[in-house]
């Protein structure tokens, strides 16, 4: 599906429901294909509370999905995270302002006999919640028929590292289940211990829930799964574990999702997420993922998340420094401001527009064969299929010399303000050597130099 960088930066555009189950691209590794086998760039914005209801009331204010929704669509956005949190209630304070939320539901059930902390019926480990489990299903297929991936995080370790309390908000808490289940081995009040091996019953009620989300959601297309968000690294091994789980699980039915490991926070490498055995990761800053990112090579599929390179950061030239390394950017949206940051902050709207404006460019290519040639482009960013393609970004505008050594005849060329999607066609330029081209508006630039399909 064609579209006009003007048709999307309208809101105008509506991408066809979602194709899969989505693959690692055999062609192009940088990718996923979907089930046509075409690669597909997956860019998008994402909310903490798109799954679970938080905020600072009890109960927490329900989630408008379908609004939602909207805003990813309007935005020509076609992937999120679909948060998870494993707190019943948990401050702002160690992150941005001081915001006292709850969050609910759970996926088990709240049945009692007793009180929890929180002063409600304890949680039964060995029962489901239906309400959560039937709201996932619901939001993940219906993201589905508007062509969003949608990649559910099963855990989330940033709270009980950072957020004051938390271990006593967590349903593992011995005093918040009716199981006798939840310890904290080393009484520093954090019990981070249960994202690791260490007590097989937390396992075990683990991996009964893992096994009850692939049962909800694998008849669907648009799945992608996601360990848990920002984990402390003695929790490899328990990553590792649950990747497994998920092959093992899905081996045995009728769809097969890929599953994803992300920055563990704080201190982890890098290179633990390139050994892990997930099909994608997004990595932490180290390389220089924020301000120029290091082309990706194929070894995993790498969706580049400002949650794990700013918290909340990011600008219009980062997206555009990411699709031409071979990156699939993404954004941590304050959104509607409910949990934290202002309400719908036109400060982030660049990033928002220049994803959308990224992959409705994306969508003209035959993206299986475009991999990153910086040394094609004077500016060091250009994705390529060296003779047939190219994708030029200049950071500062102006000029930018490119190597078309490898094409022969001519090739059309479009220029695209970076800041509007605004697109201007250029006058066309003959393959055979190195030609200069200079931007014909002010600011940042892209670049699209192709040879006509009727001369291919």
């Amino acid at each position: 599906m064609v579209h006009s960088l003007a048709a999307v930066l309208c809101g105008s555009t509506i991408l066809a429901p979602a194709s899969g189950p989505l693959r690692v691209c055999e062609a192009n590794p940088r990718y996923f294909a979907d089930a046509s086998g075409k690669a597909a760039l997956l860019v998008g914005s994402h909310v903490w509370n798109n799954l679970q209801d938080i905020a600072a009331t009890d109960p927490p204010t329900p989630f408008d999905w379908d609004a939602y929704l909207g805003f990813l669509e309007r935005h020509h956005h076609n992937f999120v995270r679909l948060w998870r949190w494993e707190l019943t209630r948990w401050s702002t304070g160690d992150n941005y302002g001081n915001r006292q939320h709850t969050c609910a539901p759970h996926p088990w059930a709240r049945t009692g006999p007793g009180l929890a902390i929180d002063g409600k019926p304890r949680f039964d480990l060995t029962q489901f919640d239906d309400a959560y489990f039937t709201r996932l299903r619901d939001r993940v297929r219906s993201a589905g028929e508007r062509g969003i991936y949608v990649s559910i995080m099963l855990f989330e370790g940033w709270g009980l590292q950072f957020a004051k309390d938390a271990w006593l908000a967590h349903p593992f808490h011995p005093n918040n289940n009716i199981n006798g289940i939840g310890t904290d081995p080393d009484g520093d009040g954090r019990a981070v211990e249960i994202h690791e091996l260490a007590d097989p019953r937390v396992t075990a009620v683990q991996e009964a829930y893992v096994r009850e989300v692939i049962r909800t959601v694998n008849d669907l297309d648009n799945v992608l799964f996601e360990i848990s968000n920002e984990n402390h690294p003695p929790s490899t091994d328990w990553q590792y574990h649950m990747i497994e789980l998920i092959r093992r699980t899905e081996r045995a039915m009728p769809k097969q999702h890929p599953v994803g490991m992300t920055f563990q926070y704080q201190g982890g490498s890098n290179q633990t997420l390139f050994d892990s055995p997930a099909d994608w990761i997004s990595p932490n800053p180290d390389g220089g993922y924020r301000d120029d990112p290091p082309a990706a090579d194929g070894t995993k599929v790498i969706i580049n998340d400002t949650d794990h390179l700013w918290g909340i950061g990011g600008n219009a030239q980062w997206v555009w420094k990411s699709f031409c390394r071979g990156l699939n950017p993404i954004f941590m949206d304050p959104y509607d401001g409910a949990v934290i940051g202002g309400r719908f902050e036109p400060r982030w709207d660049p990033v928002r527009k220049s994803l959308g404006q990224a992959l409705a460019l994306a969508e003209r290519l035959d993206l299986a064969r475009m991999t990153p040639h910086n040394a094609l482009a004077s500016t060091g960013f250009c994705l390529a299929d060296p003779g047939v393609d190219y994708i030029v970004y200049l950071p500062d505008g102006g000029v930018a010399e490119l190597d078309l050594s490898a094409a022969q005849g001519g090739l059309s060329v479009e220029w695209i303000d970076a800041s509007t999607g605004a697109a201007t066609p250029g006058a066309s330029v003959d393959g055979g050597g190195r030609i200069r081209l200079a931007a014909p508006f002010a600011g940042n630039a892209v670049i699209h130099v192709w040879v006509p399909p009727a001369e291919r």
